[in-house]
């Protein structure tokens, strides 16, 4: 019979969110990752399979406890201009990063990050009665504020732009 496991799976998952979303995945070595979530590196392995496979669960994880809830908020959105806000004062390190470095390379993360942007771009629709290409300009728009690590700047210029009243 094998030992108890000695973690927390979730807080694990967790603190990894975290560590992908700051460094991204090819900065983080299975040496960093046994000794910032202190799992043993054959715990890792059994539990995750792999690097990879802690890095979906991760993924799938910041795509549930922040993209999801961020498609829920913009659904509200009354107008472009509080869209953009909603996104570029979220928590979005971990999906920007696998726009641009896992989603090329790796299909499994293409679909998720695919899927976590269609309901972003859906819920700017809907909440604004704009065409799905503006909805998809708009989200493209709000990561890239993030991407140039402006958003605050560039977000209330744009905004003001949207809507004057800001």
């Amino acid at each position: 019979m094998g030992r108890p496991r000695a973690f927390d799976e979730d807080e694990v998952v967790r603190a990894a969110v975290g560590l992908f979303g700051g460094r991204a995945y090819d900065g983080v070595s299975v040496d960093d990752l046994v000794s910032h979530l202190g799992v043993h590196r054959n715990s890792l392995y059994k539990t995750f399979g792999s690097k990879r496979g802690l890095y979906l669960a991760a993924l799938r994880r910041h795509l549930a406890d922040d993209v999801r809830p961020l498609a829920d908020a913009l659904a509200g959105a009354p107008d472009a201009a509080t869209a953009l806000r909603l996104v570029t004062s979220a928590d979005l390190g971990l999906l920007v990063l696998a726009v641009v470095e896992r989603a090329p390379v790796d299909e499994e993360a293409a679909a998720e990050v695919r899927a976590a942007l269609d309901a972003v771009d859906r819920a700017i629709a809907d909440a604004l009665g704009a065409p799905a290409d503006l909805a998809a300009a708009l989200t493209a728009a709000a990561l890239g504020m993030l991407v140039r690590g402006a958003p605050g700047s560039v977000g209330a210029a744009l905004a003001r732009r949207l809507d004057p009243s800001v």
